[in-house]
């Protein structure tokens, strides 16, 4: 009882001193000061971390792409609607560096078709006589060429701008061909508080929201040879699919060999599984003893029986 008493009233005096250090002018003023700091911080952070219309950049909202199945191909004549787009739209300044003439066999376009197409482009060709550079028409062997001969011309015909190659561009971004996409399609006027200079131009899905490519789908700009009607998110969706392809010219083939394999892969497992149970657990539980030779009464010149001593 006299313990319990006197850690009472040690308790009490205890929080009588700290409640008197509390309450000192010291101990006011730096609370006072910490309070003034921490306000002075918060203001200073908000401040900061103030969003402006230009730091908003919209998700590029999932679309149901026909070939984003586990078994789903390419819808080819989308393909072929695409590869026309780039060819009257995109390849004025973008390249497809890695995309060959004979790609496009059996793709989008016949074997006919397709020497057709590269006729009609104009390619570097040998030396003349006099070591000057000549130009012939394309072959199927030949990649579609580029718009510009190199990066400096790039960039002067383009306000200091240097387009990219579109070979891999949809799988080297995020979101792929859903950000393709809304980018070809979200250009709109900046919001109120906000402008743009004359050489570029408002994305609502480009990080920034400033585009050098001014917008170049518009209704009815390409005319497509199967009649049908060219709207804006038409050829996006046509020249999306088209780049999606030549990312990966052997998706359809990957996905074909793929469900082969699932098919396949079941009956050899149950082979290497009968194999495992009949053949080789024999000689996996087979157990090899070595035993020292051992003088009996059976040894005799020439011979030791191996094995325990017989009595």
């Amino acid at each position: 009882y006299r313990t319990k008493t006197t850690d009472l009233f040690m308790l009490r005096a205890r929080g009588k001193s700290l409640g008197n250090f509390v309450r000192s002018p010291r101990w006011c003023a730096l609370g006072v000061l910490a309070v003034g700091v921490g306000g002075v911080g918060a203001c200073l952070l908000s401040g900061a971390f103030t969003l402006s219309a230009t730091d908003v950049v919209m998700k590029a909202p999932s679309l149901p792409w026909s070939h984003s199945g586990y078994f789903s191909s390419f819808d080819h004549t989308s393909i072929r609607r695409g590869y026309q787009v780039y060819k009257q739209v995109c390849a004025a300044c973008h390249s497809l560096q890695y995309i060959h003439y004979r790609n496009l066999i059996d793709v989008s376009h016949t074997e006919e078709e397709a020497r057709q197409e590269a006729a009609e482009a104009m390619v570097a060709g040998d030396l003349d006589e006099e070591g000057n550079p000549t130009q012939r028409s394309g072959k199927l062997f030949d990649r579609i060429p580029d718009p510009y001969p190199n990066d400096v011309v790039a960039r002067n015909a383009n306000n200091g701008a240097l387009p990219p190659d579109l070979s891999y561009i949809v799988l080297a971004r995020k979101n792929n061909e859903d950000y393709v996409f809304h980018l070809l399609t979200g250009y709109s006027d900046p919001p109120a508080g906000d402008s743009v200079d004359d050489e570029m131009a408002y994305n609502l899905y480009f990080p920034g929201n400033k585009l050098a490519m001014p917008q170049q789908l518009f209704t009815n700009s390409v005319e497509y040879d199967d009649g049908t009607e060219a709207t804006v998110s038409q050829m996006a969706k046509d020249v999306t699919v088209f780049l999606r392809w030549a990312a990966e010219p052997a998706h359809d083939e990957r996905k074909r060999i793929g469900f082969k394999a699932i098919i396949i892969m079941p009956m050899l497992w149950l082979v290497a599984f009968y194999m495992m149970k009949h053949k080789w657990s024999v000689v996996k539980s087979r157990k090899l003893a070595y035993l020292p030779a051992v003088r009996t009464k059976y040894s005799f010149a020439g011979y030791t029986r191996r094995g325990p001593p017989v009595s």
